[in-house]
């Protein structure tokens, strides 16, 4: 798929801010909704969200945007540095490029991003949204990042694998393909 840096980069961008938006709004709703509900006194989400006036992150309410540039920041930079190059890596332990199937090998990369960037966002995360006001304790964060993982993984293999991925490829085949580029040099 991506040829050269630029491509990577432009590929872990459309990734990340589909990923960033489905992730933050999944831990609203389904990992924090019913804390939310319950501390509110509400039966809707989104309105637990606008009577507290935002989401909890560093230790302070937080506009939900604000929220998203935070852990889209944090992800970019996590999946050009880490994720991407080391998920490559991995999958070329176990596949030959040029000799596995396409599909195979792209799903390889995706398995391996996922198991690379789980735990990797889950810590972050975990340092993000800590419950500062009562003090900072080891065994508190280590249970908070294992709950968060035991949350994320299903949600990140099953979304990355069948959606988000699948999306992405066909958007970044879209910008790039060889008819586009021919199209964009005719128009300068």
């Amino acid at each position: 798929m991506p040829r050269n840096q630029f491509q990577r980069m432009v590929f872990a961008f459309i990734t990340v801010v589909i990923t960033v938006h489905a992730y933050v709004f999944y831990s609203i709703y389904v990992v924090n909704g019913d804390a939310l509900r319950t501390a509110v006194g509400t039966t809707s989400v989104l309105s637990a969200v606008r009577m507290i006036g935002g989401i909890y992150m560093f230790g302070r309410i937080m506009p939900v945007w604000s929220v998203v540039i935070v852990e889209f920041c944090f992800a970019y930079a996590m999946e050009c540095l880490y994720g991407s190059p080391l998920s490559f890596k991995l999958a070329c332990k176990n596949f030959d490029p040029k000799a596995t199937h396409p599909v195979l090998f792209e799903t390889s990369i995706i398995c391996a991003t996922v198991g690379l960037m789980v735990p990797a966002m889950s810590l972050i995360a975990t340092f993000l949204y800590y419950p500062y006001d009562t003090g900072f304790q080891i065994h508190t964060a280590l249970v908070q990042w294992l709950r968060l993982m035991c949350y994320n993984f299903p949600f990140a293999f099953f979304t990355q694998l069948f959606f988000i991925q699948p999306f992405v490829r066909c958007v970044f085949k879209l910008i790039f393909s060889p008819a586009s580029l021919a199209q964009k040099a005719q128009n300068c």
